[in-house]
């Protein structure tokens, strides 16, 4: 379980960043690939990345492993690929011997190649940023328009939110096992990691490639600022649209998931949803959880039927996005 104790002066210093960064997306993409969770959104998406990854960029299966929780600074919070790689390489000297050990420990091919990153070895880091530009330039850089789109459609959802229903509404929305206990967010499952915040505060970043439970990590501002938590956009990149939104429903929840909200109007089961909308089950069902932890939809059980139907918060946002 993921524990994060706020104080008072916590909920007070929480704010969201101003824009998806390069490099941090491209780590979650690489990640996303990886998992196997969300099939039924990211299944197609997975598939193709497989196929045009080139492999060039392979090494970095070796840094950057499924459950997120990889060394920090191959994601720099660079605006730029450019300046992120700069960063990358300006970090190698500050590498230290226990972060190789947890590294080379969880990297699923020979430790050789993290070993010589962390000697400083020139031609191990010129292999590193060619595996960097050349995975950006396949996976983020064609979608870049979509990325911003989904993390933009997030942060102005969070920010109403957090205007109708408070800190604690929008931070519970991140994910749809996270609960407050007290002062203390919580999100169920592995592995158990507890963080007291001690007024350093919170900057809120989206990511429409991680499908996780919110991930923690030091800010850019290092051991004296905010933590970051990275959470997964309310909607995915796969549901983005490849152009316009039709409105702003569409460009925040995505064309399909907005039309499940806008059906469930009237109260209906996952299987009506997916006969109802043409979609398959799976796809019915990842989507009702989404809006359900997003306070945007109730589930309730009538004998083994699972019915949905929107709440006041999705009315508001139906009225008002149409």
């Amino acid at each position: 379980m993921l524990r994060l104790h706020f104080t008072a002066e916590d909920l007070l210093n929480i704010t969201f960043a101003s824009e998806p960064l390069p490099l941090v997306e491209l780590g979650m993409a690489i990640v996303a690939w990886q998992r196997t969770d969300e099939p039924a959104v990211f299944g197609r998406w997975r598939g193709r990345v497989g196929r045009e990854l080139p492999g060039r960029a392979r090494p970095l299966l070796d840094l950057l492993r499924p459950d997120g929780d990889n060394p920090q600074f191959v994601e720099p919070y660079a605006r730029t690929l450019e300046e992120g790689l700069a960063v990358v390489r300006d970090a190698g000297p500050l590498l230290t011997p226990d972060e190789l050990h947890r590294v080379a420990a969880r990297a699923p091919g020979s430790p050789s190649w993290v070993r010589a990153l962390w000697a400083q070895d020139r031609e191990a880091w010129d292999q590193l940023g060619g595996a960097l530009r050349s995975a950006y330039e396949a996976v983020v850089a064609p979608h870049w328009p979509r990325i911003r789109q989904s993390f933009q459609a997030d942060v102005a959802w969070r920010s109403r939110l957090l205007a109708a229903h408070g800190i604690k509404a929008c931070l519970a929305g991140t994910h749809p096992l996270a609960a407050w206990s007290g002062t203390v967010l919580e999100v169920d499952g592995p592995p158990h990691y507890e963080v007291h915040l001690g007024g350093r505060g919170l900057l809120l970043m989206p990511s429409p490639f991680w499908t996780g439970r919110p991930l923690l990590a030091e800010g850019p501002d290092g051991p004296e600022g905010r933590f970051v938590l990275l959470y997964p956009a309310l909607t995915p990149l796969p549901l983005v649209g490849p152009g316009p939104a039709q409105g702003a429903l569409d460009a925040l929840l995505g064309r399909t998931r907005a039309a499940v909200l806008q059906s469930l109007i009237e109260q209906r089961t996952t299987s009506e949803l997916a006969r109802d909308l043409d979609i398959s089950l799976p796809s019915a069902s990842e989507h009702t959880r989404t809006l359900r932890a997003a306070g945007l939809i109730t589930t309730e059980r009538d004998g083994k039927a699972v019915l949905h139907s929107v709440t006041g918060l999705g009315v508001d946002l139906l009225h008002s996005g149409g």
